[in-house]
């Protein structure tokens, strides 16, 4: 069994992660200090759509998915109504904007976005384990009653056009169903576009990354600017009424299952059944982190003191600093990013926004080794692994697990670069 784990960052002030694991679950349990209000999970509503942790679509070519949310996408043709239903969509609160794989459209044909020149617009997204790659298109995007009308999305393949040395240095592709373990990602998060401003100049600085490119042939393309409106876009931010965010609600995990369900609802206060109710609200740093202070296991300065910290539904367990900080055992024999520990490890912690809020929370992580043994399970709340470049907190679907989670969307009134609320 093998564990991925992948995170973006870079100046555009957008933090991006998801995670996949290949292999079963196991039994577990989470512990929370500060769970927030009591939970209510809304199944009905024209902006509730519904959302299922289990093995995911890549089960069927031996690579199940642990710990994976996965909802259920349908894109279009612009303006028009033949569409296509995708299931298996992974839903990530760390990224923004749709990207689904080449092989899971089989009925629809998009539009090919195009730059200045006429040639074709093609983006390399990178992550930490490696990159996706494909063609800008524009579709029609719905979940449940929402609906998105042309949105730019990345549609996953590596064989329309060959990916630039650039890119494909980041390491391995994820544009198969093997590899990235969903049939796409649709991203939630905090800001509009994948990108922001960091993508409209071509980049030329040592050690930047362009993401978009322009290619004149399938074997020829080079870095282009692209605008705010043309990036690959949160989809969200592009529905009527309910486009200022999204809700998770997923029921607490009291020992390992092979499916959990819950709901993915949109808007955040624009309906009577997506209220915040009196959860406390945790502003974002234009990088998209708050801040995290470690109390236990961690001990003296280096190890306690402030780290950038987010909440990420695409990484399938809690994700943070590494031994030397936590004292927690962090290779295990089978799953190497992971923490193995010889008993349940319970961390608490302190998350503080930029608006100063702040409240502790509590969580537990057990031996990912042993958890991974029961091949029948893939929904757990107690898997936890190392995020030590940098020294970081990623509160991943685990998090999830028993609370109402709110990502709210960056506005320019009050909330620059979006909130996460519980």
């Amino acid at each position: 069994m093998m564990g991925l784990r992948s995170f973006l960052t870079f100046t555009a002030g957008l933090s991006c992660a998801f995670s996949v694991a290949c292999g079963g679950g196991g039994k577990s349990s989470t512990t929370t200090s500060n769970p927030g209000p009591t939970q209510t999970i809304v199944t009905s509503g024209a902006n509730v759509a519904p959302i299922v942790v289990n093995s995911g679509p890549a089960a069927s070519v031996g690579s199940p998915y642990a710990n994976g949310a996965f909802a259920t996408v349908t894109v279009c043709v612009p303006g028009t109504s033949t569409c296509q239903a995708i299931d298996g969509v992974l839903v990530d609160t760390g990224s923004s904007g749709l990207r689904i794989l080449s092989s899971a459209l089989t009925s629809v044909t998009l539009p090919q976005q195009k730059a200045a020149s006429g040639d074709p617009v093609v983006e390399c997204f990178p992550f930490v384990i490696g990159y996706t790659w494909g063609p800008v298109e524009t579709a029609d995007v719905e979940v449940a009653s929402e609906k998105a009308s042309s949105v730019p999305i990345q549609v996953l393949s590596d064989s329309d056009y060959t990916p630039p040395t650039a890119c494909s240095s980041l390491g391995t592709s994820s544009d198969t169903l093997a590899n990235l373990g969903a049939n796409g990602i649709i991203g939630v998060g905090l800001f509009t576009q994948d990108c922001g401003s960091y993508c409209e100049a071509v980049q030329t600085a040592p050690g930047n990354i362009n993401l978009y490119y322009e290619c004149s042939s399938t074997s020829s393309c080079t870095p282009v600017g692209e605008s705010l409106a043309q990036q690959v876009l949160n989809p969200v931010s592009l529905f009527t009424t309910d486009n200022n965010g999204v809700i998770i609600e997923l029921p607490a995990v009291s020992g390992g299952a092979p499916s959990v369900s819950g709901s993915l609802v949109f808007g955040i206060g624009t309906e009577s059944n997506n209220g915040l109710a009196g959860a406390t609200v945790y502003t974002a740093d234009s990088s998209g982190n708050f801040t995290t202070t470690c109390s236990s296991p961690c001990t003296g300065t280096t190890g306690t003191a402030p780290y950038p910290g987010f909440i990420d539904s695409g990484s399938n367990g809690y994700y943070f600093l590494d031994d030397t900080v936590t004292g927690v055992p962090p290779t295990c024999s089978d799953n190497t990013s992971f923490y193995c520990p010889s008993s349940t490890v319970t961390v608490t912690a302190t998350n503080e926004g930029v608006n100063q809020a702040s409240g502790s929370v509590s969580f537990q992580v057990a031996n990912a080794d042993t958890l991974f043994s029961n091949s029948a399970d893939f929904a757990y709340g107690d898997l936890g692994g190392t995020f030590d470049t940098p020294l970081s907190f990623d509160f991943g679907l685990p998090f999830f697990f028993g609370r109402n989670v709110f990502t709210g969307l960056q506005n320019t009134t009050n909330y620059l670069n979006g909130y996460w609320a519980y």
